[in-house]
């Protein structure tokens, strides 16, 4: 598999948004931008906030959209179009209601599971075959619960949870920039959940 070209975390814009769970891929990206000492710098016409490095011998691109997460996609749509990124290159970070916080996962396409983000993204890509790094976030136990559970903050373990998750996924940034998803995985997948 190629290494990818563009790596999107999805949130809300705004600080009303910064802490909640809706906000998981926004978390993401900003460690992964620590980590690959990337400066993030708002790109009007991407809508979002963009930030340029290299990898594998080309360019990385990280994308955190301000459109709002519903509208995800006129962003990642604007840039991977304008940068002719193909969608095997994508790989999308977002808040998982199915996992647990402290449990992250990679997988590549598939639907988009009531996560509306991932739904406009599909939407103007026109295919859902990117990859998708989930962070679980847990679910409140109510579908009707869902939209007031993801808009606000965790407790403070399952912050930390989270947190912990995010840095695990982090530490394996390199193998999947390059590609190498079934080691990531495995890495990822095998890795005993924290402590309660």
């Amino acid at each position: 598999m190629e290494s990818f070209a563009l790596l999107v975390g999805l949130g809300n814009p705004g600080p009303r948004y910064v802490q909640t769970r809706h906000n998981a891929g926004f978390w993401f990206l900003d460690v992964a931008a620590r980590r690959l000492k990337v400066d993030f710098r708002a790109e009007k016409r991407f809508q979002g906030q963009v930030a340029e490095g290299e990898w594998g011998g080309g360019k990385l691109r990280l994308l955190a959209p301000t459109t709002y997460m519903n509208h995800s996609g006129q962003s990642v749509g604007a840039l991977a179009g304008f940068f002719k990124i193909p969608i095997e290159r994508i790989l999308v970070a977002h808040d998982e209601i199915d996992l647990q916080p402290g449990d992250v996962r990679l997988k590549v396409g598939g639907g988009h599971g009531g996560h509306n983000g991932l739904r406009d993204i599909i939407a103007h890509l026109g295919s859902p075959g990117f990859a998708r790094l989930r962070i679980g976030v847990g679910h409140p136990g109510l579908s009707d619960d869902v939209v007031d559970y993801v808009l606000n903050r965790p407790g403070k373990a399952e912050q930390t949870r989270i947190d912990t998750a995010i840095d695990r996924a982090c530490e394996l940034l390199p193998i999947i920039l390059d590609g190498d998803l079934s080691r990531a995985m495995q890495a990822l997948h095998t890795t005993p959940k924290s402590e309660e």
